[in-house]
């Protein structure tokens, strides 16, 4: 059944074929599944404490990624693998010269090549692909700062945004990417997102009607904008009471009594921008590809919107990057030795991909439905070895590895680890082995993300502004996690985040970085196999979840 049908079934029909193989989805038996798994399969979209997150990733979390064909290769274009001359210039020839053909896979032979600039997929449907993590190797010998210029925030203070943004190879659409350099260059701090450097590169081209959270169909006003396979944004302000804040935590008396309004640097992150592909038109009914992440109310002005160019279908492959062996900065002072970001990208990945000496490893940065699979962190250290930021919704990142580092942190430096914020949301971290790091929520009120079947010494501490607001929204999932030095910190999260569930995790105990709920009275929170992380049925989460929705295909 081809993939446009797919997305075109009602949610009554995806719902009953799922509910069909429930049961038989990562358990045994019925007998052996969760109770919460049990509760979730009869209600995989509209379950209260648990996100619906089995179409994360690209192409809605495809096994395989797209295969280009070669077009160029970048020993063709002057790149040397002698590990002294300065291949930057032609890989990014290379990779421009395949945007201007349409598109096309750019190889890297093996060896050791120099590069002295910021490596751009700037074009759609272009992969960069080396012969694999340990056979091509990229030296990058200067940082952002360097090349780019100093990077303030836009918050104030003393801070440097490359401790948060930017890669050595950053996929970003060229535009954009243009955009966001002129104005770090002329110190007009941008935001950095799918709407531009000031927010207002955007039309309206629907109002729509009111919906509830996990609908696949929406009713609109006007589809002469509308087109099946056509990206746009879905756009929710929030009112004067911040019902729209309150509705992501979960509602109920606990966010109705927290203060907002002086939480300005979350507040500067609404309205909330969620981009989704449209499956079908059909009168005034459109089908996305993905269900609604929250409700449609009148008192948020629901809307679809145009956006900044997407930067779609491009990759990277089968490399390592390797930063310069210097100590680690000081705390949110990076000079940007960063390792590979996608930025207002939708349906891109990075697979077999190595990052090492790095101080902040892979980014999503307003980023979406991306996938990022057998990646690593290796080296003296990283800030963040994984950060998702700036409102970046449906990605995800399996088979990934934080290594220990290499040399010992120098003072004043900071450990996060799997870092969520900023409105971001239905993201998944799956499969993953951190030898070092947390599980960074690292306030901003990210909601509805999903850890699941990782093995992690929990050494790291969050971070997040006070004015960030909240360091959990609602449906935050913790599912199958092994901790190895018995900490609680950000994993055991049912005393701190509201209507969220902690299943299957060893026990732990509080200690080093300490956290009160952010919400009073009930959290409506779940606990469930506490102590038993290989006793847990499925034991993967978002695997499990693939499998409900397969069943709709």
């Amino acid at each position: 059944m081809s993939n446009r049908t797919v997305m075109g079934m009602t949610r009554r029909s995806l719902l009953g074929s799922a509910v069909t193989v429930a049961l038989s989805a990562g358990a045994a038996s019925a007998a052996e599944a969760a109770p919460l798994w049990r509760e979730f399969s009869r209600a995989p979209f509209t379950h209260p404490q648990i996100p619906y997150v089995g179409r994360a990733g690209c192409h809605g979390g495809a096994t395989r990624f797209p295969r280009r064909r070669i077009v160029a290769d970048v020993c063709d274009f002057g790149a040397v693998a002698d590990g002294t001359t300065d291949s930057a210039p032609a890989i990014n020839r290379a990779l421009a010269a395949a945007g201007r053909a349409g598109g096309g896979t750019v190889t890297i032979p093996p060896g050791t090549f120099r590069v002295d600039d910021v490596i751009r997929v700037g074009h759609s449907n272009v992969v960069l692909k080396g012969a694999g993590s340990g056979r091509t190797t990229l030296h990058a010998t200067k940082n952002l700062t360097e090349l780019i210029g100093t990077y303030g925030s836009r918050y104030g203070g003393d801070k440097s945004s490359w401790s948060w943004a930017g890669g050595l190879i950053w996929l970003a659409p060229q535009a954009r990417w243009e955009s966001l350099v002129a104005a770090i260059r002329a110190r007009a701090w941008p935001f950095e997102g799918w709407t531009g450097n000031r927010r207002d590169e955007w039309r309206t081209l629907t109002a729509l009607a009111p919906a509830r959270q996990g609908s696949w169909t929406v009713t609109v006003a006007d589809t002469r904008s509308l087109r099946p396979g056509a990206l746009v944004l879905l756009r929710l302000a929030d009112d004067p009471d911040h019902t729209l804040l309150e509705h992501m935590c979960g509602g109920g008396s606990g966010p109705e009594a927290y203060f907002w309004d002086d939480k300005t640097k979350l507040t500067s992150y609404v309205p909330y921008e969620w981009p989704v592909r449209i499956a079908r038109v059909h009168g005034q009914k459109v089908t996305l590809e993905r269900p609604l992440p929250l409700d449609l109310r009148p008192e948020w002005s629901p809307q679809l919107t145009t956006h900044v160019p997407e930067l779609s279908g491009s990759g990277v492959e089968g490399l390592t990057l390797e930063a310069p062996d210097v100590p680690q900065q000081q705390h949110l002072l990076d000079k940007g030795h960063n390792g590979v970001v996608l930025q207002c990208a939708y349906d891109c990945w990075v697979d077999d991909v190595t990052v090492r000496h790095v101080d902040n490893g892979f980014g999503l940065v307003a980023a979406s439905a991306c996938t990022l699979r057998r990646t690593r962190v290796a080296g003296r250290g990283s800030h963040h070895p994984y950060f998702c930021r700036e409102g970046s919704h449906d990605n995800l990142v399996e088979d990934f590895t934080i290594e220990e580092r290499t040399r010992p942190a120098p003072a004043n430096t900071q450990l996060h680890g799997i870092n969520v914020e900023g409105l971001s949301s239905y993201n998944v971290w799956s499969r993953g082995d951190m030898r070092m790091g947390t599980f960074d929520s690292h306030r901003g009120l990210p909601f509805a993300n999903v850890r699941t079947d990782i093995t992690v010494n929990n050494n790291g501490r969050h971070g997040g502004d006070a004015s960030a607001g909240p360091l959990f929204g609602a449906r935050f999932t913790h599912w199958n996690v092994r901790v190895t030095n018995g900490r609680a910190g950000l994993v055991k999260i049912d005393g701190l985040a509201p209507w969220s569930a902690t299943v299957g995790i060893d026990e732990v105990r509080e200690f080093d970085q300490i956290d009160v709920p952010d919400f009073p009275g009930d959290l409506h929170t779940r606990l469930e196999l506490y102590g038993g992380p290989g006793a847990v049925r499925p034991r993967n989460l978002y695997e499990a979840q693939r499998r409900l929705k397969g069943a709709g295909r």
